[in-house]
Order: structure tokens, then C-alpha cells, then sequence
């Protein structure tokens, strides 16, 4: 298993930001363009154990799977999102989101994924995996959180 982690100060408040997580396809996809499809399978009361169908866009394909949300807690000052799922048969990825209000005009988001290959030979591939993408994931959140979060102030 592989896990990257880091973090990011995004200028802008912590329900705008949140929003892109737990709001809308719409809005979803202004930080995740490849999610086509999010429809929700299972719903619960408290967030833990819902679970939304998912379609992925990559490249020409699109991959189906079902996105569980193992974590749950939406607070003011802190938010927490974990999900999981399964790609391909091949991997199992979780993927945590943490948000904490610095102040009204600030939020601290950490972004957590890890990797675990189901099958012997995918482990080849993460052995030279970097955190780019995660901090791609995350300049992308603080660019579109602060250029449309800053015209809802």
C-alpha cells in the first residue's frame, strides 16, 4: 500500500470550499472534470455508509464504480470527508479530505490517498508513484475555490 498526503491554505472560507465536496455533480466537477456521473445508490442520515455510483472519464473510457463513504463529520470550523472505492478490480484507493477553518477568509485543506494493489503485479507500479498528482489536486481546489470563492465574498 502507498500513501501520500499533504496540504494546502486556500483563501477563501471553509463552506465554499467544502462545497466542492459535498455539494452538487456541478460543482464537483470544477475540481474533478473527469467525474461525469455521481448518482447516489444508498443514503444515509449521518453520511457514513452512503454510497454513490460513480463514472469516470480516462482518456476515451469510462470506468463505473461505487464510492463509499467510510468518514463523516461537518462541523463550522472542521469538515471530513473519507471515501472509498474499487478501480478496475486492480486497486483499492481511499481518499481523505480534512478542512479546517483558519478564519472566515482561510481554510487549511489536507488531502490523503492511499493505494493498495490488489493484484501482485500492479505493485510495480507504485513503486515509482510520486505525490504529483495529489498536489496537482490540490493547487487545482485552491485556484478554483479562490477565484470563484473570492466573487461570493
Amino acid at each position: 500500500m502507498k500513501q501520500w498526503s499533504k496540504e494546502i491554505e486556500i483563501n477563501t472560507g471553509i463552506e465554499h470550499v467544502w462545497s466542492y465536496l459535498n455539494g452538487s455533480l456541478e460543482d464537483m466537477q470544477k475540481i474533478m472534470p473527469q467525474v461525469v456521473k455521481n448518482d447516489p445508490i444508498k443514503i444515509t442520515e449521518e453520511g457514513i455508509g452512503s454510497v454513490y455510483r460513480q463514472h469516470y472519464k480516462e482518456g476515451k473510457r469510462i470506468e463505473e464504480y461505487d464510492v463509499h463513504t467510510l468518514e463523516y463529520s461537518n462541523t463550522p470550523d472542521d469538515k471530513r470527508l473519507k471515501i472509498g472505492f474499487t478501480l478496475a478490480n486492480l486497486f483499492e484507493i481511499t481518499g481523505l479530505y480534512e478542512l479546517h477553518r483558519v478564519n472566515d477568509k482561510k481554510t487549511q485543506l489536507r488531502y490523503t490517498v492511499t493505494n493498495n494493489p490488489l493484484k501482485w503485479y500492479m505493485k510495480m507500479f507504485l513503486i515509482f508513484a510520486s505525490d504529483k498528482v495529489v498536489v496537482q489536486f490540490l493547487e487545482k481546489v485552491k485556484a478554483v475555490a479562490e477565484s470563484e470563492g473570492n466573487i461570493n465574498i
